[in-house]
């Protein structure tokens, strides 16, 4: 208190003027209206320029939130598109009871790391046992196909991004439904894929999409990428098609885990069937 009363004391005539000068200002523009209009004017404007700055910089802060709702939006629309049920009919006497039953339900999940750099990439994922994720399933994001699970823990999970030597998923030309595999380019281009065994009749074309087949890990139809250039297998009874990705690895933040309620049922089955072979 000593030292302030000090401070004050030794710029007294500091202050003194500050104080004039302030009250001189007020009672100019007080009683000046042109003065008193332009100062409300500047007024509004400085104030203005504040608020647009708090709101964008509060818009900023709230991304995060709004990232989250947005992802798990998405996954509650895709759990409703008709590619995630399956049919289940009976016919009797000339009548068909048809019955969608859900076949497919979508875990989101956010992206906590990721490589794009190295020949066998993964993606880590801030989902595991708790929320319901395996091994084997796959993992997709609103470009398209991802990977597939390979590692799970209680809360979190690894992902064999479509970017890694071994990946490989059943394909298809999306306009004549010619079945083939995508894998990774052998040049470790991140944005370059190999559709590989179509069918040499299957006539491709420059920018044809390509998806997922029905016989993937996903529902048909989910995008992989665009052909973007044509190779003949040697021998010519098969084609393979460089594909421009339509994932940017490179972006990712959020993905969906893909829950196929008929995965272990499958895998059951086949499994018998190459016993009794």
């Amino acid at each position: 208190m000593r030292n302030l009363l000090i401070f004050i004391t030794k710029y007294n005539a500091f202050f003194l003027f500050l104080i004039f000068e302030f009250s001189s200002l007020a009672i100019y523009v007080k009683y000046n209206s042109f003065q008193k209009a332009s100062f409300i004017n500047s007024t509004n404007k400085v104030t203005g320029a504040l608020y647009t700055h708090v709101n964008e910089l509060y818009d900023y802060l709230s991304l995060r939130e709004i990232n989250d709702s947005l992802a798990n939006e998405n996954a509650r629309l895709r759990n409703q598109l008709k590619t995630s049920f399956y049919v289940d009919t009976l016919g009797k006497r000339k009548v068909d009871d048809t019955i969608y039953k859900q076949q497919y339900t979508y875990v989101v999940a956010q992206v906590i790391n990721n490589s794009i750099n190295r020949s066998n990439n993964y993606i880590t994922i801030d989902r595991g046992s708790r929320q319901g994720i395996a091994k084997g399933m796959g993992v997709i994001c609103s470009s398209g196909l991802v990977g597939k699970v390979v590692f799970v823990g209680e809360h979190l999970s690894i992902v064999q991004s479509l970017l890694h030597k071994d990946s490989r998923f059943s394909a298809m030309l999306a306009k004549n439904k010619e079945i083939g595999y995508i894998e990774w380019s052998d040049d470790l281009d991140p944005h370059k894929g190999y559709l590989k065994d179509v069918s040499n009749n299957a006539q491709p074309k420059l920018g044809e999409q390509v998806v997922t087949s029905e016989y993937s890990l996903f529902p048909a139809g989910i995008p992989i990428g665009k052909v973007s250039n044509l190779h003949t297998k040697a021998g010519g009874f098969a084609l393979n098609m460089e594909v421009r990705l339509a994932v940017d690895f490179s972006k990712l933040q959020y993905v969906d885990v893909v829950i196929n309620k008929l995965a272990q049922e499958q895998a059951g089955l086949e499994a018998q069937q190459k016993k009794d072979e």
